[in-house]
């Protein structure tokens, strides 16, 4: 009965309609609204939200403005609101204690209240640096995360991970801060570049090696149906887009819902990304999805070392992420990549925690990682 729901839901008018997944986690609860047009929506879903708020604060990043910002900006007015908006420089080196600063200084200087609502527009850099704004200023303001990015759509937006980037690693300085509305329209995708588009294919893919391993994910079919689907959703065909976007968004808000603070079953969403964050903070010229889908590939070598899978997903993994067109080798210094890792805060105990593929299908987490595989592993993934 559930596999026909879906197929029906996908087929109905080949444009799959609007869905709400709610994640309830111990902090809060998250509205998630998927579909195309949802973005014509958020004024007045945020207006449901918080019926009383007289002001949103739209932060975008700059490259989304001039598609997007203007509509946004109108639905927001269409709703009621007074708009403020500013923009915020493309890339990682925003998400730092000056960009926070300058969005605290925005915010607090334009005379922003308790009962403001605030609006982070645009891709994953933006969603936890206005995330981490949100949750700080006056302890707290309402959020909304419509993410422009598919990375962001399927991962970043979702959760509450929110954080800046210190110059020990990514990410170290934040704060667990559930959106209570998130808008994701798959048509914003329409004007994303390329390469960012195929960055984010890294977690989606990452969502398909884990999945067995997450509530409700016995099925195991993401893997193969990416392995089939690859040709159509590279060119953001649909209903496959939206459908693969639900069931992503689906598979981390079980997770999240289950560990919202990481303390056990959310370590396995950090799949590829030991190596991949230590990857891209060491000269960022990589973007996340890039570095984490050859941080997948590392973990995936040393699964095999320690004899957790076989040569065969090895293959199928590199394979898949070289057929959505992510770079399989890593353009950095393994040194650097080895300092930035022992910075990890995925570390515990003094000790790395690798979240590893297993034969059977999904993942398991391992602090026994002897450094020796490591360091193979990172030389077959840095070419060096």
């Amino acid at each position: 009965d559930q596999l026909i729901a879906e197929i029906v839901s996908v087929l109905d008018g080949q444009r799959p309609r609007a869905s709400t997944l709610t994640l309830d986690a111990p902090s809060g609860r998250s509205e998630i609204v998927i579909g195309a047009g949802t973005v014509d929506l958020a004024g007045h879903l945020t207006r449901q939200r918080w019926p009383t708020a007289r002001r949103v604060w739209i932060a975008a990043d700059a490259n989304t403005v001039t598609p997007h910002g203007e509509r946004v900006a109108a639905v927001f007015r269409a709703s009621g609101f007074t708009v403020e908006e500013t923009t915020v420089a493309p890339g990682e080196g925003s998400k730092g204690y000056a960009g926070a600063a300058a969005l605290h200084d925005w915010l607090l200087n334009g005379g922003v209240e308790r009962g403001d609502v605030v609006v982070a527009l645009g891709g994953g850099v933006i969603g936890d640096l206005v995330g981490f704004v949100a949750a700080t200023c006056l302890r707290g303001l309402g959020l909304v995360q419509i993410p422009t990015t598919l990375l962001a759509m399927v991962d970043s937006s979702v959760g509450g991970k929110t954080g800046i980037n210190h110059a020990a690693g990514k990410n170290l300085i934040g704060v667990f801060y559930q959106p209570p509305l998130v808008v994701i329209d798959p048509d914003l995708l329409a004007t994303l570049p390329p390469r960012e588009l195929t960055s984010g294919w890294a977690e989606i893919i990452k969502h398909g090696v884990i999945q067995q391993s997450t509530p409700g994910g016995e099925r195991g079919d993401l893997f193969s149906s990416l392995e089939r689907m690859v040709d159509v959703l590279v060119e953001r065909g649909e209903p496959g887009l939206s459908w693969l976007i639900r069931r992503n968004v689906g598979l981390k808000a079980a997770v999240v819902a289950a560990d919202e603070r990481e303390a056990g079953l959310r370590a396995i969403l950090n799949f590829g990304h030991t190596f991949g964050h230590a990857i891209e903070a060491s000269d960022y010229r990589l973007l996340h999805g890039e570095a984490v889908g050859i941080g997948m590939i590392g973990a995936a070598h040393l699964g095999r070392e320690l004899g957790l899978i076989g040569e065969e997903l090895v293959v199928r993994l590199v394979g898949l992420i070289a057929r959505f067109g992510l770079p399989v080798h890593a353009p950095a210094d393994p040194e650097a990549i080895w300092r930035l890792m022992g910075s990890d805060k995925k570390r515990t105990a003094g000790r790395q925690r690798w979240v590893l593929p297993v034969e059977k299908g999904g993942v398991e987490v391992r602090d026994d990682v002897p450094a020796a595989a490591v360091e193979r592993a990172l030389a077959l993934v840095t070419g060096r």
